[in-house]
């Protein structure tokens, strides 16, 4: 009989509370996945968590920034990222989301992974959202 794997929550220090019940990455066996993260800068307490400007590009990179964080916590890397889901508010953006994702993973060595932009309407302010799945070495 094999063992249960155990679910883990990850949390790297600084994100803001989900809105809900739910995690901000699982871990489980050599499985990560990130849940949706937005532009929010780091958590102040006592205030709201804000998008850190209301720019495509600032949000987008502040998301990647997120995601990446919820990976380092869990022990993976943006190598080990099977597929990436983009969330966004504005057709128009899709241009520009494209260009400074290819800026930002300008350096990945391996291949990239797989990715799916689905257009939504996000909370007043939001213009992107992102999660990733990781498989582990």
């Amino acid at each position: 009989m094999s063992e249960k794997l155990q679910k883990t929550a990850i949390t790297p220090a600084g994100h803001t509370t989900p809105p809900a019940k739910f995690s901000h990455g699982v871990k489980k066996g050599n499985i990560l996945q990130v849940a949706g993260q937005v532009g929010f800068g780091p958590a102040v307490p006592g205030q709201a968590p804000a998008p850190v400007g209301p720019t495509l590009r600032e949000q987008s990179l502040q998301t990647l920034r997120n995601v990446q964080a919820v990976l380092e916590e869990g022990g993976a890397s943006w190598e080990d990222v099977m597929m990436i889901r983009i969330y966004l508010t504005d057709t128009a953006h899709f241009a520009e989301f494209n260009a400074l994702y290819d800026e930002f993973f300008a350096d990945l060595k391996e291949a990239p992974s797989a990715r799916t932009t689905i257009y939504v309407g996000l909370p007043a302010g939001l213009l992107v959202e992102i999660d990733a799945l990781a498989v582990l070495g």
